[in-house]
């Protein structure tokens, strides 16, 4: 009787966590899916302009989350992730470089769907890189993806975005990369990975600046909203995620990763108007049932192979 209650107990637990996991990582998407809208808003900013101050407020943030999960000892914690998240953190600095060239240069409907093709060069990598299985079903959600993937980029071509439809695809390489330095060694925590691509970020668009001659003195208005997005969009969005997705199933995060990339042309398209042409939403489309079928096929197999 008593194992009953204490098992009836465990279940109801473990079902309130899972609950309480799927809220936080989908509001870690609503987060990152107000990057379009945020620099739309912006007047004048660059960049390297934008990257330089939302990473000023990324840093600091990112630190007092870690000095409080680690109870204090903050430095200890960024030390473990060592080489593999120094790694990491020099690939985000090209996926964030990348997604704000991406925005600022074609519709945040195109950028935000070639994002998503992250996870599939992903899988990529890790077996090229790390000799890690890729189920067959990923493999044929990988030639759907790609097909998607080419009537964006042939859309965006023929409008003169074919730079915007680079920038997406390098961003979207970034993130891959990041998540294969953090399986190279293991690293279960991404934020000590992502303040170090902070301080990158910080020195290297910094240091962009100063070589081109691009002014730090940009709108206010600009500043405010950077260093809004590096603790709002992008800081948040990453601990609300850390957290969320200790409980939710990795093919089940998988779905849910195409909040932000539904949610992103929304936002624009409600306050701001702007639309995308029918290809870009067509290829699209293909690309977001290419991600969906391939996590509802993983949920079929135990344990989840790597997607």
């Amino acid at each position: 009787m008593v194992d009953t209650i204490n098992e009836g107990n465990s279940l109801t637990a473990g079902a309130s966590a899972y609950r309480r996991g799927l809220l936080l990582v989908l509001m870690a998407g609503v987060c990152w899916s107000t990057m379009g809208l945020g620099i739309r808003l912006m007047e004048a900013a660059n960049v390297w302009q934008i990257l330089f101050y939302r990473s000023c407020a990324l840093v600091p943030f990112l630190f007092l989350i870690i000095g409080v999960r680690s109870r204090g000892r903050p430095m200890h914690v960024i030390r473990r992730a060592g080489v593999a998240g120094a790694a990491g953190g020099l690939s985000l600095v090209l996926a964030f470089a990348g997604g704000i060239f991406a925005i600022q240069a074609t519709t945040v409907a195109n950028a935000m769907f070639l994002f998503a093709s992250a996870p599939f060069f992903a899988a990529l990598f890790g077996h090229l890189l790390l000799g890690e299985r890729v189920r067959n079903a990923t493999w044929v959600s990988m030639a759907a993806a790609s097909l998607g993937m080419a009537i964006m980029v042939a859309e965006g071509v023929s409008l003169g975005h074919a730079a915007g439809n680079a920038a997406a695809i390098l961003s979207a390489l970034g993130f891959a990369a990041f998540t294969i330095a953090l399986r190279w060694r293991k690293l279960e925590d991404m934020l000590p990975a992502v303040l170090f691509s902070g301080v990158f970020a910080v020195a290297i668009a910094g240091a962009v600046c100063w070589i081109s001659g691009y002014p730090l003195a940009i709108p206010t208005r600009d500043i405010y909203i950077a260093l809004a997005m590096g603790v709002l969009q992008l800081g948040a969005g990453l601990f609300l995620y850390t957290i969320g997705s200790k409980s939710v199933p990795a093919v089940e995060l998988a779905l849910m990763s195409m909040t932000e990339v539904v949610l992103g042309p929304l936002w624009v398209w409600i306050f701001l108007g702007e639309t995308a042409d029918a290809l870009t939403l067509f290829g699209g489309a293909i690309l977001l049932a290419a991600i969906a079928g391939n996590a509802l096929s993983g949920l079929q197999r135990k344990p989840t192979p790597v997607m």
